[in-house]
């Protein structure tokens, strides 16, 4: 065994820099997809449902770009090719966007849209733990945590300061104001041309020196002969919520949530079953067997994510609600308030870019998991403090503690997770450990309208409320794992 050498403060630079672009996408995304769908003749009842293509997609792309990245070795290497495809694609779509002429061309375009992103984003994860030794990795995901700050911040504000500079901010109803076009034209470029410059100056080591290296822990058998066991109480459960959705005459958002227990259930049971090889029955081996830091952190990133599309999809109908006291997307106040969010978001990841260079510091004199405890309890109280605040300038003061969490979200628990993984299925495991930001968020854009129908007479503030208690219960769970010193 030998030492995986430590990289350069530049080279560790390129190798993160493409996430640059995807973020400065995946912001644009988050800021402004649902004024789109509102502006096409959504209700914000209806928002939640419209959003769970991105997660469902994600669910399902990850996982697949990671099993095929593993034994990919080509001349751009093993994680660079899904880098350049997924740019490309995510570049097309960005274009498309915001000239979607129907909701429902714009809820297809948002799938294509965030399966690119995936395509992209997935490998890079598995990239750091490919590039860098174990002491390395936290600084690694810290500067990743950093250019999706820088990129996000950027993206978030362009349609306030394209307003700022004269273009139009508001259209004709069902039509996106100039401001948005713009802006999502100017993702598709700063895209395409971030993941093209890591694609340009980073290599890869081949998959048989990366098993050479020190870290490059084997992967363990695993016995799934009592898979059925999970597949029943998994099968068992969807069939009850159906049963209670009938009988309840509950939201049929939940209807999705009933359907992912019972064809889960399916898969564990075929998995006990099957004997034969292929890509599905290793993947579902693999998320089987996981390692245990990984299912412990499964719960940190359940609650963590939940929060955060409680914050993406609910912040501009509440901010436009509350703060700005206006409910129709053709108004001038709508517009105000939603340009605000822009700002809101940008503000969150340009302090979630500070937090990224305080992070390794903070990592090194507290340890990660305690670390990962107060970033996230600062963004869950920043999230808590919008139930409070009336004059939306305030705001900016709530975005400190939620840019905290999120670069410690987008930073920590990869660099906890990655020291546990076998070298040869780092991309995999990566994917699977997505499944727990995916799987909240489905469950978020299931329930959260359900939610805020039966307990909150519809107003979407206390999404935000419930987000903010959501990531508290992830900092609490971060302690329940266990910390690598080496």
């Amino acid at each position: 065994m030998k030492h995986k050498p430590a990289l350069s403060f530049w080279q560790i630079w390129n190798m993160c820099f493409g996430f640059l672009g995807i973020q400065f996408g995946f912001a644009l995304q988050n800021a402004n997809v649902s004024r789109i769908f509102q502006t096409l003749g959504a209700d914000v009842a209806d928002i939640p449902a419209l959003w769970i293509a991105a997660p469902l997609t994600g669910l399902i792309v990850q996982p697949l770009i990671g099993h095929w990245s593993d034994r990919t070795w080509g001349r751009l290497g093993r994680r660079r090719p899904y880098f350049l495809i997924g740019a490309v694609l995510a570049t097309l779509a960005l274009l498309a966007m915001p000239n979607a002429p129907l909701l429902w061309i714009a809820a297809g375009l948002l799938w294509i849209m965030d399966a690119s992103f995936n395509v992209a984003m997935e490998p890079f994860r598995a990239f750091v733990g490919d590039q860098l030794p174990t002491q390395q990795r936290a600084h690694g995901y810290a500067m990743q945590s950093f250019f999706i700050g820088v990129g996000a911040v950027v993206a978030s504000l362009l349609p306030y300061l394209l307003a700022h500079l004269g273009v139009p901010n508001t259209a004709p109803p069902g039509a996106i104001p100039a401001t948005v076009k713009y802006a999502f034209y100017a993702g598709g470029v700063v895209l395409l041309g971030a993941v093209s410059w890591t694609i340009a100056t980073t290599r890869e080591y081949p998959p048989e020196t990366l098993l050479a290296f020190d870290d490059g822990k084997p992967a363990a058998p695993v016995d799934v002969t009592r898979a059925w066991r999970l597949g029943v109480v998994a099968g068992v459960l969807g069939a009850a919520l159906l049963a209670a959705i009938a009988h309840f005459d509950l939201s049929r958002d939940l209807y999705l949530l009933a359907g992912m227990l019972i064809v889960a259930g399916l898969l564990f049971v075929w998995l006990s079953r099957v004997r034969s090889g292929g890509m599905l029955r290793q993947v579902m081996t693999d998320l089987y067997g996981m390692p245990e830091a990984m299912r412990r952190l499964a719960w940190v990133q359940f609650f963590s994510w939940f929060a955060l599309f409680a914050m993406w999809i609910y912040t501009t109908p509440a901010v436009t609600a509350v703060q700005f006291g206006a409910s129709d997307p053709q108004s001038a106040a709508y517009n105000a308030g939603a340009n605000w969010v822009g700002v809101l978001f940008a503000a969150y990841n340009g302090f979630a870019a500070l937090a990224a260079i305080a992070i390794p510091w903070m990592a090194r004199a507290w340890g990660l998991r305690a670390s990962h405890l107060v970033n996230v309890c600062l963004g869950g109280a920043g999230l808590i403090s919008f139930a409070v605040i009336r004059d939306p300038h305030w705001l900016l003061i709530s975005m400190v503690g939620v840019g905290f969490a999120w670069a410690s979200i987008l930073s920590l628990p990869y660099a906890l997770l990655s020291d546990n993984l076998p070298a040869a299925k780092m991309g995999v495991y990566m994917g699977i450990f997505n499944f727990f930001i995916v799987i909240p968020q489905l469950l978020a854009a299931s329930v959260l309208g359900a939610l805020l129908k039966w307990f909150f007479h519809g107003q979407p503030l206390y999404a935000l409320v419930l987000g903010g208690c959501s990531l508290i219960l992830a900092g609490l769970c971060v302690l329940r794992v266990r910390e690598s010193h080496a």
